[in-house]
């Protein structure tokens, strides 16, 4: 972690990660595409996500979630480089027969070591294989849901899954919210924990820096007016007034209301749920 001397206000408890560990160098070319930024807008053009916009000009690494396609090919960490699309650090990865690819790197890894994605390989930080052959209490990221399909879950910065079980054919996995979940043992995942753990521990500092990540200002539903929101109105500070609690801007219920389908065809896979947050 990075910490500021007090030369200004926002520099006063400003702290960053520290890129130090990261290579110097410009991303791959071929390995990125353009970002057309939408500001939060949907295909009609009108904001359906509330708060974005701006920021700055970014390029798309190109990930590579899945690596079957490239089963019993050892490759080399190349680079590890900062990702702007994420929170978490990527690797470059130079494989034995020339291609090179980006993927999420776990904490740990180095320029130099050798990974590989097989069946069955070696319990090593990096490799990346069917969860049937990982031991119980390791950890994992980046992992399937479905076979071939690519890493969907435990992908964000300094996060990681326990393996707990393997039974019929599925392994139990602890996830980071708590969940107790159930995953078919011949889908892929990668042994270790996503890099950058500080990323939670960062202190923006000012508004200038929410900007510059394409952050635009929230205003407080009680700093409204009362035709503008459920908690607007009022003199001075008010208590929001509503007897079912906090509300969205639309009306809606905002904490304690269950958004999951009742009838999902995955909710049989979930051994144990996630544990509710205790609110002050």
């Amino acid at each position: 972690m990075k910490r500021y001397k007090p030369t200004t206000p926002g520099r006063r408890g400003m702290t960053s990660v520290d890129y130090s560990v990261l290579t110097k160098t410009k991303p791959a070319k071929k390995l990125t595409k353009k970002l057309v930024e939408k500001a939060g807008r949907g295909y009609r053009g009108r904001i359906t996500v509330r708060h974005k916009g701006g920021g700055h000009k970014r390029k798309y690494r190109l990930i590579d979630f899945k690596r079957c396609d490239k089963m019993g090919v050892p490759a080399k960490v190349a680079s590890l480089e900062y990702d702007p699309n994420r929170s978490c650090f990527i690797a470059l990865l130079n494989y034995l027969d020339g291609e090179k690819r980006y993927v999420l790197a776990p904490d740990g890894i180095k320029i130099g070591d050798e990974v590989i994605c097989q069946e069955k390989a070696k319990l090593k930080i990096g490799n990346r294989m069917q969860l049937k052959n990982i031991l119980p209490g390791s950890f994992v990221y980046n992992i399937e849901l479905f076979p071939n399909r690519g890493g969907q879950i435990v992908r964000s910065a300094g996060s990681s899954a326990q393996a707990m079980a393997h039974e019929g054919g599925y392994t139990h996995l602890k996830l980071p919210s708590g969940e107790i979940r159930m995953v078919k043992e011949n889908c892929l995942a990668s042994l270790g924990q996503i890099s950058n753990l500080e990323h939670g521990a960062v202190v923006i500092g000012k508004a200038g820096r929410s900007r510059w990540m394409g952050r635009r200002p929230t205003v407080r539903g009680s700093a409204m007016n009362a035709c503008d929101h459920p908690h607007g109105g009022g003199e001075n500070r008010q208590s929001i007034g509503l007897r079912r609690g906090p509300k969205t801007p639309w009306g809606k219920l905002a904490y304690g209301v269950k958004t999951r389908k009742k009838k999902k065809a995955s909710s049989k896979l979930i051994l144990k749920r996630r544990a509710k947050k205790k609110r002050k």
